[in-house]
């Protein structure tokens, strides 16, 4: 179904954009093939002198209708005209730029100018061609791979030069951004079609999954994890989540958004602070020696407390919870109290199983 309307929106693409002179919705349903296998050529499909093609009148006819059918008339060119609607107003979606003309016999044609439609040239100074060089083998481990790398193959057919290798040889790093979770590509199409999602979702202090309805707004990689950021429909708030603790499969649903999606800025903002990333205070922990070395790296101060132990100021923000039961018997917090009482609360939850 999806690749039967690709194709007939881009064959109506290319008899609007091929015309010199616009064209009637009649001589479009008799020139494009799934017009004519669904309805037939119409009453009037005549366009030339001696031509055939207008239907019988009498009253056992059926005007504009494919062979076989046995539909009227009138509801046969009515559900043509809401199919041409829906494919003209998506072609339009896409960025097509078509006209609507009125003729001197006062019929309506169609038409898309090719010099409205044309693209500007691209032009890429040696950054810009370096970075669509590097994101191309950021997602080589994503399914966006093939993707990427036709894009650029097609940027190289039409003449521009891309330096993907600009840095090949003098790094031994090479961008990566891994996406191992299932959930990211229902994802990441729900969140691109505006198309609300279901998924079952265990906190790392729950027992056992909920299920979410969610408002997809983005997807974000934070440190080397995916979060989804939206807006959560069942809390009436927006709520960010890790797509390693999403379980079993995504469900999307075609129900409207409730809540404006608020700029990219803004929802990176969110990810971060959920991440962990934005702190307000400061968490007294200890940390045992020669372990939770992501831990000292982040701390602005460390005490010797001897018997093996180490005292560590960390900022602390939202998620730092789970980030330290993860190193399980090694961290002990000392305060502030809340962030203690979540780390027991997450530690008796994992225990439970």
């Amino acid at each position: 179904m999806a690749i039967a309307k690709a194709e007939r929106l881009m064959n109506l693409a290319l008899c609007l954009l091929g015309t010199r002179r616009p064209l009637s919705k009649r001589e479009l349903r008799g020139s494009i093939e799934a017009y004519l296998e669904a309805f037939g050529p119409g009453s009037a499909a005549a366009f030339g002198p001696g031509s055939a093609g207008v239907a019988d009148s009498g009253p056992d006819a059926v005007a504009g209708s494919a062979p076989g059918k046995r539909s009227g008339a009138g509801s046969s060119e009515d559900a043509f005209n809401r199919m041409f609607e829906r494919d003209k107003d998506d072609l339009r979606e896409l960025g097509l730029i078509i006209e609507t003309v009125e003729g001197i016999d006062g019929e309506i044609g169609y038409l898309a100018r090719r010099d409205s439609n044309r693209l500007p040239p691209i032009t890429l100074d040696v950054e810009e061609a370096a970075a669509l060089g590097l994101a191309a083998k950021v997602w080589q481990q994503a399914r966006l791979a093939g993707a990427a790398s036709g894009a650029l193959q097609k940027l190289r057919a039409a003449g521009m030069p891309l330096a993907e290798d600009a840095y090949e040889g003098q790094s031994a790093l090479e961008p990566r951004i891994p996406v191992h979770e299932a959930a990211f590509e229902p994802l990441m199409l729900a969140a691109r079609d505006r198309r609300t999602v279901v998924f079952d979702y265990h906190k790392a202090n729950a027992a056992r999954p909920e299920q979410r309805h969610v408002e997809p707004w983005t997807l974000e990689c934070w440190r080397g994890h995916w979060y989804l950021a939206g807006w959560d429909r069942d809390r009436g708030a927006e709520r960010v989540f890790r797509l390693s603790r999403i379980t079993g499969k995504v469900r999307s649903r075609a129900v409207p958004f409730t809540v404006p999606v608020p700029d990219h800025v803004t929802v990176r903002e969110t990810v971060e602070s959920w991440s962990g990333e934005t702190a307000t205070r400061t968490a007294r922990i200890t940390v045992r020696a020669g372990h939770g070395y992501p831990l000292r790296a982040r701390a602005t101060a460390t005490r010797d407390l001897g018997d093996g132990w180490d005292e560590l100021e960390i900022p602390y923000g939202h998620g730092l919870d789970a980030w330290l039961v993860e190193f399980g018997p090694d961290v002990k917090v000392l305060e502030p109290a809340e962030l203690r009482a979540d780390v027991l609360d997450r530690l008796r939850a994992v225990a439970k199983g």
